[in-house]
């Protein structure tokens, strides 16, 4: 019980830490964030997504690649790929604007609800 306290306890702590460095008033400015990564270095971008490795290294750990597991990897993996194709795309010329037509305001709520759901998913997973 209390190792699976401190492996949800640090998977918070990686959460609010990957939500902070994103972090922006509308949804254009964490691409933005995300790209201005990205330019910089594409292995110091991969390394900012540390939960994404978390979860590798817990469902190893773990031994657990069932559904609430596989569904974080998943989803992560999902995540990193799309804001990825956006960034070819935006090397490519194109306006962020012609690729997601709207841009919607980053209310805290929404900015950290990925702290809520993501540990309570492992929980999930591994009880």
């Amino acid at each position: 019980m209390t190792t699976l306290l401190i492996l949800v306890i640090l998977f918070v702590i990686l959460e609010i830490f990957e939500s902070s460095w994103q972090k922006s008033e509308t949804l254009f400015g964490l691409i933005h964030n995300n790209y201005y990564i990205y330019k910089k270095n594409i292995f110091f971008y991969f390394s900012l997504h540390s939960t994404f490795f978390y979860t590798l290294i817990l469902a190893i750990y773990l031994n657990n690649f069932g559904f609430w597991m596989s569904s974080i990897i998943v989803i992560k993996f999902l995540d990193i790929a799309f804001k990825l194709s956006l960034f070819k795309k935006i090397d490519n010329g194109q306006e962020l604007t012609e690729l997601m037509p709207m841009d919607m305001k980053m209310t805290n709520t929404f900015r950290y609800f990925n702290v809520v759901i993501y540990p309570l998913t492992f929980i999930f997973a591994v009880v």
